[in-house]
Formats: C-alpha cells, structure tokens, sequence
C-alpha cells in the first residue's frame, strides 16, 4: 500500500461461475491465483446472444469448460486479446477449436528470449487471426468494443473500450490491486508512462482490470498511479545522490517490507526506471552499478 494509491479490496472470488457485472459484461475468473495474478484471471463475456470474449485466460482445463458452459447457446463472435502473457491468451486457441470464433486483438511482442521468469511468461504460441490497431473496433447486437493502444507492460498491449456502458477493460495496464509490473526488455518505463497520461484524456466511468475488482472513478486512481512511479523515481535519484548502487542494493531498501521472494520482480521495475532515466540522462550506468549524473552547472 502506497500513501497516493488506494488501492480496490478484491470480493470474494467463485472461480468457474460465470457472474454478471453488468446488464453487458459477465466474468469467469480461472483459479490460477498467484502474486502476480492476484484472484485469478478474469474473462470477460460481452454482450448477449452474440458475445465477444476478453482474455480467455490460461490453458486450464476446467476454466476452459467453465466459459464454454457460460456462453451456452451464444454465438460467440470474437476471442479478444489484451496481451500476450500465458495468463491470458492461451485459452483462446482451445476455445476457437470449439467455437469457430477468430482471435483479433494485440499484436504478438517481439524477440526469443521472453519476459523474466518473475512473473507470468509470453506465450509464444499466441497468433491472431487480425491485429487491432488504435481505434479499431468490432462489434455484436447493443455492443462495440474499441481497441486503445496502451504499450508500457508489454509492448503490444491494448485495453477496450465498451462505449455503450464508458467501461474500459484495461488488462494489465491499470489493475486496481496492484501497480503493474514494467520489465524490460519488452515492458518499458516511458511507453507505460505515456499510456496512463493517455487515458487522463478519457471520459471512461469504470475500467475493468483483467485482474482484480474495477475501477471506479478512474482518472484519480490513475493519477495516483503516475504519481506513485514518479516517487519510485524520487527514491531512486535520492539513493544514487549518496553513491553508486546495484539494483540489487536498491530494491533492499526501496522494498525493505516486500517478501524477498518478490524482490526479482521488483528488480525488474528498478530496472525499467533506470533505463527511462539513463534515456534523460539523468542516471549513467557502469556495468551493474548506476550512478546519478553529473549536471553541469548553468550561469
């Protein structure tokens, strides 16, 4: 818990029942909870008679049952991806065997060697059928979804925007249990950044984390958000001002009271901040160990 964000308690969670969120949205939340998951994954169905799917979830057996049971019926129209992490897209290739329904969303991330084993992985075999850019939409009988590039978690992300009720299904970008994680190399401190001030311009009334319970009255919780990183990046100048450290040497203080097992996770983050400010030039690097710049002094 942070002093500038507060942070949204989860409900108590029914995992593999679908709930009804509004007269538009249901969800499933797969029982795959973890310190990075929070509750579960939670897929949206949208719309009715005619659906559209959000984030499908893991490659789970019984969860994959669970949302075939809940759209019983329906012609399901679309299998949306936020991102690309093994939490939330591999049920789509199962679910259009089953459903006939093609995979559109975010563009697969780039490059072989993944994201940290610190939390959920890529999932390489992910392939859509049609990339969403910005503004792009679908849409069924009484729904559209709008597809918003957000970049910053990983670098192809994307929420939606459910014009018909001013939601937004925000993925990984804005979860309100938790901040998201931003780890290099496909995650990126600046673009994440940018993303959030780009949703300050919208008028959406409640975003919907894949994650977790929504948002209400979003544009101050994301103002939090961003004031929360530029902290982080407060307490990392103010480190470096006293000497050069590792990141390892900086997480054991900026995290003192997070369990060490999250420390490799938060290492991540520490990293994400000094890339974007080695990128300003206000931190140099040497090797493992970071130091403040060097400001020359102006008349």
């Amino acid at each position: 818990m942070t002093d500038d964000v507060r942070f949204v308690e989860g409900t108590a969670v029914r995992y593999g029942e679908p709930e009804t969120v509004s007269p538009l949205i249901r969800r499933v939340v797969a029982h795959n909870a973890n310190p990075f998951t929070y509750t579960g994954t939670g897929t949206y169905i949208i719309g009715r008679g005619t659906v559209a799917i959000i984030d499908p979830g893991p490659d789970m057996p019984e969860h994959i049952e669970a949302v075939l049971k809940a759209v019983e019926g329906e012609t399901v129209s679309h299998l949306v991806i936020t991102h690309t992490h093994r939490d939330h897209s591999p049920a789509a290739r199962p679910l259009k065997e089953r459903l006939g329904a093609p995979i559109v969303g975010c563009a697969q991330v780039k490059g072989e060697d993944g994201m940290p084993a610190a939390e959920e992985a890529v999932d390489w075999a992910y392939a859509p059928d049609t990339i969403l850019a910005e503004g792009d939409t679908i849409s069924g009988p009484g729904w559209t979804l709008e597809a918003i590039e957000t970049p910053g978690h990983t670098s192809t992300h994307l929420c939606f925007a459910l014009p018909e009720e001013k939601a937004l299904f925000t993925g990984d970008h804005v979860m309100g249990w938790s901040t998201s994680v931003i780890a290099p190399p496909d995650g990126d401190m600046a673009a994440y950044m940018a993303s959030l001030k780009k949703l300050l311009d919208r008028d959406d009334a409640i975003y919907y984390p894949t994650h977790g319970a929504p948002v209400e009255n979003p544009r101050p919780f994301v103002r939090g958000l961003i004031n929360h990183r530029r902290m982080r990046e407060g307490q990392i100048m103010k480190l470096l001002s006293d000497g050069p450290l590792s990141i390892p040497q900086m997480v054991e203080v900026l995290y003192v009271s997070t369990p060490k097992y999250l420390h490799a996770a938060a290492g991540r983050s520490v990293l994400a901040h000094l890339i974007d400010l080695e990128a300003r030039g206000r931190v140099v690097r040497d090797g493992d160990v970071y130091s403040a710049a060097q400001v020359a002094e102006t008349e």
